[in-house]
């Protein structure tokens, strides 16, 4: 049969076995990772000395347990900001911490009433669990699966509510009883809801911290660590998407293929060091100056690669050479370590019914066109442009 000291008990369990898997997780540095694997130790804490009451002294049982558990309810929540990224307000949270605290040591010595330290207990936890509710769907990634994100609000949503009950049943006096053990079916029941708390939330914190590793995951298969810009992969993704669905509007769609003049030489002058500088000024150059909706993406050592959407042969050639005389005419002091370099480009249109592996290799023979015809400049297929 439950008891309150079996729920709690369970309770500590649960914790400690949340501990235990965040614990895996604390390598990675993962934001948030930290405060909560503290908060579950708290929470162990508080709960061991919620079991003593009737045997521990009363500083311990209900002064100590409750601001302990309240701490943790407030590190679960500094946790989840700094997840997503936003600034804890710890001055509010630490206050609440330590009214409920002072509101504690003043109905268990000064005027000892259950009811009112419940009051108060239910109040601070409801208040916390509506922050963290509203926090995580105000600030959740768009751009990431919702699942996660809801059911950490979902859960604190019912956390709150059960706790806002249970602090209104005992202020208005249609509950009474004089020890957190006591067996009475009211107290099993609030008991056993909260038992799932802990769990709920762990469960959920988990969930979180598993799809920002699954995100880490993502960027290191789909970006190139060193430029920013898209890798090989994600590049010829994106780019059959791109090529599909121009295919069916019938809109063009013109693919360039990107080199950097004499790239070895700047490695052998001037060091890899300096190479890697040298692409990430030009991945970054690049970038900006395309427009919305192209494509770009590095597809191995020097060699990058643009499609652009409802954009022909012509027009395309033209949009790169732009750029290649910006960066010609960029001076010295602007380029990474003063080094001066120049690109050269071929580019060729989507035709129907070929892959996107024939267009960019159409692509590529303009550019070995434009190599041959002296470097920094950009060639259509079967067409010089300066």
């Amino acid at each position: 049969m439950l008891n309150p000291l079996s729920i709690l008990l369970v309770t500590v369990l649960s914790s400690a076995m949340a501990m235990a898997v965040l614990g895996s997780l604390w390598r990675v540095a993962i934001p948030g990772v930290g405060h909560w694997i503290v908060a579950n130790a708290l929470a162990i804490v508080a709960l061991l000395a919620f079991s003593l009451q009737g045997i521990g002294p009363r500083w311990l049982t209900f002064i100590a347990s409750n601001t302990l558990l309240a701490a943790s309810l407030w590190l679960v929540v500094v946790g989840c900001r700094h997840f997503l990224g936003r600034p804890p307000r710890a001055w509010l949270g630490y206050s609440g911490v330590a009214a409920v605290c002072v509101g504690m040591i003043y109905w268990t010595f000064a005027v000892p009433d259950f009811a009112a330290r419940v009051v108060v207990a239910s109040a601070f936890h409801a208040a916390l669990y509506a922050v963290l509710a509203a926090t995580i769907l105000r600030y959740r990634p768009k751009d990431r699966p919702r699942y996660n994100y809801y059911f950490v609000a979902i859960a604190s949503v019912l956390l709150c509510a059960g706790h806002s009950f249970r602090g209104l049943l005992y202020g208005l006096g249609h509950l009474s009883q004089n020890s957190l053990m006591q067996v009475t079916p009211s107290n099993i029941i609030f008991l056993a809801l909260g038992v799932l708390a802990a769990p709920c939330l762990s469960i959920g914190v988990v969930m979180l911290a598993h799809d920002r590793l699954a995100e880490r995951l993502e960027r290191l298969a789909n970006v190139d660590d060193l430029t920013g810009v898209l890798a090989r992969r994600a590049f010829i993704t994106r780019g059959e998407a791109l090529l599909d669905a121009a295919r069916q509007d019938g809109t063009p769609l013109a693919a360039a293929i990107i080199d950097i003049d004499s790239f070895k030489a700047v490695n052998d002058r001037h060091g890899h060091a300096a190479g890697d500088r040298t692409l990430g000024h030009f991945a970054a150059f690049v970038a900006a100056g395309l427009r919305e909706g192209d494509l770009f993406g590095r597809l191995g050592g020097e060699e990058f690669g643009v499609l652009c959407p409802a954009t022909d042969a012509a027009d395309a050639v033209e949009q790169l050479d732009r750029l290649r005389a910006s960066l010609a005419a960029t001076a010295a002091a602007d380029l990474p370590g003063g080094l001066r370099y120049t690109f050269s480009v071929g580019v060729d249109e989507y035709r129907r019914g070929e892959s996107l592996a024939q267009l960019m290799a159409r692509a590529d023979g303009a550019l070995y066109a434009a190599k041959a015809a002296g470097r920094n400049r950009v060639m259509a297929a079967a067409t010089e442009t300066a």
